[in-house]
């Protein structure tokens, strides 16, 4: 069997690698400054999940240079997905929204504008701005759900339904807009089912393309002092492996898959340690999905 991979997608639009850029909108999130919750996600780290994002003292475009410089060894003269990745990127007053998109999807060498954010943070106005944005440059807006099962919702203190989610999709969906689901593999108390489900489910809806990431346990988050109070169980790199594998079995094969892992920063990594060896894991990775005949490939 073979899965639609990003950059199978990327060289079949393009005809060349892109590379994503981190980006900082520098906004916060409705689980985080009181208006929902002063806590956040349990998971979510003070970086807001965006330790590896430019600062957001600089500019869109400094971001942008700044970011550019990072990867210059690999690719010059290149093309770029401008990535606001950090915290709630829809959540913040929409002239500044707007210019910091019109800043970013602008960039002569931004060929794709993503936008992580909740899906309970798009109101009629954001998606307008998404619709106008969506003319210009394709627009992706990725939406972290974590899981299809309440039950963990609560436990992982998202601080939002399905119903909510569902909702989401249909109206990024009515105005053409590509969608990316983060899914986390590996939350305490999910068996394999449970995360297999999940991926199902996401599957069902209108969405164009999935993450797949593992549970990191990072330092001075409420999922650290679970982990250190609990001593819950975290996945094994073979363990992990074998779910993805699995996953990718039910994945339609238009769906694209943006990522199959993700390594945290080393320096707030509590748990799983093999994780921090991101070299180790993609040959194992590879190496297992090469036993079991899977491989990158294009939509049927």
């Amino acid at each position: 069997m073979s899965y639609y991979s990003l950059n199978s997608y990327l060289k079949n639009k393009y005809g060349r690698k892109i590379y994503k850029l981190s980006l900082s909108s520098g906004l916060s999130c409705p689980n985080r400054d009181g208006t929902l919750s002063s806590l956040g996600c349990i998971f979510c780290s003070n970086g807001g999940s965006g330790e590896f994002a430019a600062p957001a003292s600089l500019s869109i475009t400094e971001q942008i240079e700044a970011a550019k410089q990072k990867v210059s060894k690999k690719i010059t003269a290149g093309k770029y997905i401008a990535y606001f990745q950090s915290f709630t990127n829809t959540y913040g007053d929409i002239d500044y929204l707007r210019k910091i998109y019109m800043e970013a999807i602008n960039h002569p060498d931004i060929v794709i504008l993503s936008i992580g954010t909740r899906p309970d943070c798009l109101s009629e106005e954001v998606l307008a701005l998404l619709k106008e944005l969506n003319q210009i440059k394709p627009v992706w807006v990725e939406l972290g759900l974590q899981t299809a099962h309440e039950e963990t919702a609560q436990y992982i203190n998202r601080g939002y339904s399905l119903e909510v989610f569902e909702k989401a999709v249909a109206n990024l969906h009515a105005i053409s807009i590509d969608i990316i689901v983060h899914l986390i593999l590996g939350l305490p108390n999910e068996s394999k089912e449970d995360m297999l489900e999940s991926v199902k489910y996401v599957c069902s809806k209108k969405i164009s393309g999935l993450k797949l990431q593992l549970l990191h346990v990072l330092k001075n988050t409420p999922l650290e002092k679970e982990y250190l109070f609990n001593h819950f169980d975290v996945l094994s790199m073979e363990e992990y492996v074998d779910i993805v594998a699995e996953c990718l079995t039910v994945i339609p094969p238009d769906i694209v898959i943006h990522r199959l892992t993700g390594d945290g920063p080393k320096s707030l990594l509590v748990a799983p340690l093999w994780s921090a060896d991101k070299k180790k894991v993609l040959n194992y990775m590879n190496h297992y999905f090469l036993a079991k005949n899977i491989r990158q490939g294009s939509a049927l």
